[in-house]
């Protein structure tokens, strides 16, 4: 059903991509918070426990802790897949007795990745690797480690949605992209981030101060 990857960089950034079968995966599983870090809520998807996570890491606690602390006698918890990583320290990753499928979670350096319903459990272990031996913007790196990931298999049908999301020092997301339905949704993924991204920081600073942001280029915009 979904697979994902959840990683930080040394700048403090911190971002998810996730794919999947399903429609529209990005706004179900996607949680960050610039600062704190990010967590994934998957398979049989609760988004509040992307929120309850975040809050954990946010109170202090390290990545495993904080998932400790969700998973705890957790109403339905068999039915999830989760991963969590602050910018500090390790990650965590959990799946449930219920998880579907082909199922697997790798913990590496700077990096979580999960999936369900995969070809094999070597996906993930590709997804992950992938990232690692990665370089430059964390948002080229995790759509790497995506495409990696199809390459390796992917999931155990064809995947439809996607979506990559990164926050850094502002409060929102300086990336945000989504492909809520698509027969080629990393493909339709790539195009995007390549538009996106010579255009991010200019939208940043449309946001903190648009005295000094460049102009839209377009009609009206003298």
């Amino acid at each position: 059903m979904t697979f994902s990857v959840l990683a930080t960089d040394p700048s403090g950034a911190v971002g998810i991509a996730v794919t999947s079968s399903s429609p529209a995966v990005a706004a179900r599983c996607v949680h960050l918070r610039a600062g704190v870090g990010g967590a994934s809520s998957q398979n049989v998807t609760d988004p509040r426990l992307g929120t309850a996570l975040l809050d954990a890491l946010d109170s202090g606690l390290p990545a495993p802790e904080a998932l400790s602390r969700v998973v705890t006698d957790r109403e339905h918890i068999e039915h999830r897949q989760l991963t969590v990583l602050g910018l500090d320290g390790p990650g965590a990753a959990f799946s449930g007795a219920g998880t579907l499928g082909v199922h697997h979670t790798v913990v590496g350096d700077r990096v979580v990745a999960a999936g369900n319903l995969l070809a094999s459990t070597s996906v993930i272990s590709a997804v992950a690797q992938a990232f690692e031996q990665s370089s430059g913007e964390l948002e080229s790196r995790l759509l790497l480690a995506l495409e990696a990931g199809l390459a390796a298999g992917g999931e155990a049908g064809p995947i439809r949605s996607a979506g990559l999301s990164v926050v850094r020092q502002v409060a929102w997301r300086e990336t945000d992209l989504r492909v809520d339905w698509s027969d080629t949704p990393l493909e339709d993924l790539r195009a995007l981030l390549e538009v996106w991204m010579p255009q991010r920081d200019a939208y940043v600073t449309r946001g903190l101060n648009p005295e000094s942001a460049p102009s839209y280029g377009v009609p009206g915009d003298e």
